[in-house]
Order: C-alpha cells, then sequence, then structure tokens
C-alpha cells in the first residue's frame, strides 16, 4: 500500500481588525434631577456661614467647604474630621464632625 503525501498546512492569514469608527459617538448628557436645583432657605445659624439668600443644596455645600477651607478646619491629622469654628458648633452641636456627617447635618438647618 502506498501512502500519500499529505501537504504542508497552511498557516492562517491574521485576522483583519476592523476599522476603528472616525468618531467615537458621545454620550448624552444626564438632566440634574429638579430636586437638586431646588432653591432652599438656609436656617439662621447657617445664614451665618453661607449667607440668607436660598440657594440649591448643591451649592449650599459648595459654600461649606469653601468657608471650611479659607478658615482651616479641616484636621490636620485626619482630613475628613472637620472642626467646628464657633458659627459651625450651632449647625454640627459637637467640636468635630465627619466629611459623611456634613451633608446630613447640613439638610437639617435647610428647608
Amino acid at each position: 500500500m502506498a501512502t500519500a503525501k499529505k501537504a504542508p498546512a497552511k498557516k492562517a492569514a491574521p485576522a483583519k481588525k476592523a476599522a476603528a469608527p472616525a468618531a467615537k459617538k458621545v454620550a448624552a448628557k444626564r438632566a440634574p434631577n429638579a430636586a437638586f436645583l431646588k432653591p432652599l432657605t438656609p436656617s439662621p445659624a447657617l445664614a451665618a456661614v453661607i449667607g440668607d439668600k436660598p440657594l440649591p443644596r448643591t451649592e449650599v455645600t459648595k459654600k461649606v467647604w469653601e468657608y471650611i477651607k479659607k478658615h482651616n478646619l479641616q484636621d490636620a491629622a485626619n482630613k475628613r474630621n472637620i472642626n467646628a469654628d464657633d458659627k459651625l458648633k450651632v449647625i454640627f452641636k459637637k467640636s468635630q464632625v465627619t466629611m459623611f456627617e456634613l451633608t446630613k447635618l447640613i439638610s437639617d438647618q435647610l428647608s
């Protein structure tokens, strides 16, 4: 019986990648929740820190952080803690709070 020679296997050509699209699709911007944009009136204690104009909740938080940074009230050893000065002690009801408690304590001062 004669054996037939097998033809050598050809190497497969590498698959070509599909051409990438010229411009990626830009994700549509999400509309902000209306509850965050509703102006709220600060309590007199909070008004001493940020002013008495009605502001959205997001702006109130920004202004409180501006006050904290301006007066260097972040704890030097642990930046997550905020040391209250006389104005903030009225709002916080204690001498030191964490940044995670901050928004809850500020929310109690808005109406």
